[in-house]
């Protein structure tokens, strides 16, 4: 039997901990866990247990109460660009919804527990069989972190936003997007098992977790690993005094009414006509060089994604709005709880930069939106259009050809009030492979322009 780990004081427990940095997980494993693929959280399971002899629970205090120190393990990634990013959100502690309500923020479940957090950060890989390569996963960073005052502040207005939601009686209707750090994430193998009381509504609630957003702990990475710097479009001072709604519509309202060349010009900046044009139209309304939008603090940090809204002079949308290339196979494979169509909308911001267009075809900045779908949305009408997603691919997709080319039975504009499915390729020979062996022209996900003018249309 291993010893447990024994410390005077948090500089001890952190100093044993930072000796991790560089090992692998088989060289820690002193109690042969990697061998059992069923251990659940397995990495942070393995540290807990094998690195420092504790037994794995799930209390509401600290791991290391003593100290008020919190062990988290956290995978990441290294993207296609070479650069490293968190590979998901950090889970913490489950919501319990019936006492949660009764405390302020300073004796709430979440800053009890996690107000000081061990984390280890771990470089996640896969391996032939397209699962976590477990024994070459190793530690690349040990950090104790603790919320600066700045993001505090932030994760103060977060947790109040979840918990105005549980004494609303509205528990069921919490999501991701309501907040920017501090999450509400759900948690359970199924939604009809993880179903759970909630103090002032009849309507059983699914179970939820706190957690730590992953565009937050890519910040982090960024941080504590590879000192990456990103500009940022405000302050702490500000972002505290103002929410980042009010902020954004207050760096871009000087440009309403302004054709984009006359924006170009007041900017000084030369407009492209490629892809490129209109992010860098907005970065440089926001007060940032370049592009890429992801590379702004805030966009990241709280996990913000831009799109373009186009209307004809007339006030109408022009088209659907496009995602990204769908991957039917993850869609047949994935269960609808676990799905990335589900964490995509359910955890991201969405900022809708409108332009209208006048009577000569001119561009002309109209407003912005910053927008995440409601829970409402995400529980009925993308739920079911994922559900039925999947049926067509159980069934087999029937593919017909028409005089306009080859049409589907895959769920169209007219099948759902949200979304939809459409093809968007170079041509029709650019396809790929469905599940059941036919080839198909590339398809991609779709929200529907109706509903997206029902968005930007009280603006």
């Amino acid at each position: 039997m291993m010893k447990k780990f024994e410390y005077n004081d948090a500089r001890e427990l952190v100093q044993y901990a930072k000796e991790a940095e560089g090992k692998y997980l088989y060289e820690i494993d002193k109690k042969d866990m990697l061998k059992n693929t069923n251990v659940k959280g397995s990495v942070g399971h393995i540290i807990e247990a094998s690195y420092f002899g504790y037994d794995i629970n799930s209390n509401a205090e600290a791991d290391f109460a003593d100290v008020g120190i919190e062990l988290k393990a956290t995978g990441i990634m290294k993207m296609k660009s070479g650069k490293l990013k968190a590979k998901e959100r950090l889970v913490l502690n489950i919501i319990n919804y019936m006492k949660e309500y009764q405390f302020d923020f300073y004796h709430s479940s979440f800053w009890t527990k996690n107000q000081k957090l061990l984390l280890f950060f771990y470089e996640y890989k896969k391996n032939k069989e397209n699962k976590m390569d477990r024994d070459n996963t190793q530690i690349v960073k040990v950090e104790l972190f603790e919320f600066p005052e700045e993001d505090l502040e932030i994760i103060k207005s977060d947790w109040k936003i979840i918990n105005d939601k549980i004494k609303n009686g509205e528990a069921h209707l919490l999501s991701e997007g309501d907040t920017l750090i501090l999450g509400a994430c759900t948690k359970g193998s199924t939604a009809e098992k993880s179903l759970r009381q909630q103090p002032f509504s009849d309507i059983k609630a699914k179970q939820r977790a706190y957690s730590i957003k992953q565009g937050y702990m890519s910040s982090l990475v960024r941080k504590y690993i590879t000192n990456e710097h990103l500009e940022s479009i405000t302050s702490s001072k500000e972002i505290n005094q103002k929410s980042l709604e009010q902020i954004l519509e207050e760096r871009f309202e000087p440009y309403i009414g302004m054709k984009d060349y006359e924006i170009a010009e007041k900017l000084n900046i030369k407009l492209s006509n490629g892809k490129s044009k209109v992010p860098h139209l907005v970065s440089h309304m926001l007060g940032i060089k370049g592009n890429d939008l992801n590379k702004i603090e805030e966009f990241e940090k709280f996990n913000i994604k831009f799109k373009t809204i186009n209307l004809n002079y007339k006030g109408n949308l022009k088209e659907h709005m496009s995602f990204e290339q769908i991957d039917f196979h993850e869609y047949l494979n994935t269960d609808w709880e676990d799905s990335a169509l589900k964490e995509k909308f359910e955890a991201t911001k969405w900022l809708f930069v409108v332009f209208k267009e006048n009577e000569n075809k001119e561009k002309i900045f109209h407003s912005i939106k910053l927008w995440n779908m409601p829970a409402e949305d995400i529980n009925n009408h993308l739920h079911q259009f994922y559900i039925d997603t999947q049926k067509v691919l159980r069934d087999g997709v029937i593919l017909k050809e028409t005089k306009r080319g080859m049409s589907n039975n895959l769920p169209g504009a007219k099948d759902n009030l949200i979304c939809h499915i459409r093809p968007k390729a170079k041509d029709g020979s650019d396809q790929y492979e469905l599940p059941g062996g036919q080839w198909i022209t590339k398809q991609c996900f779709w929200l529907n322009k109706e509903y997206i003018f029902n968005i930007i249309e009280p603006i």
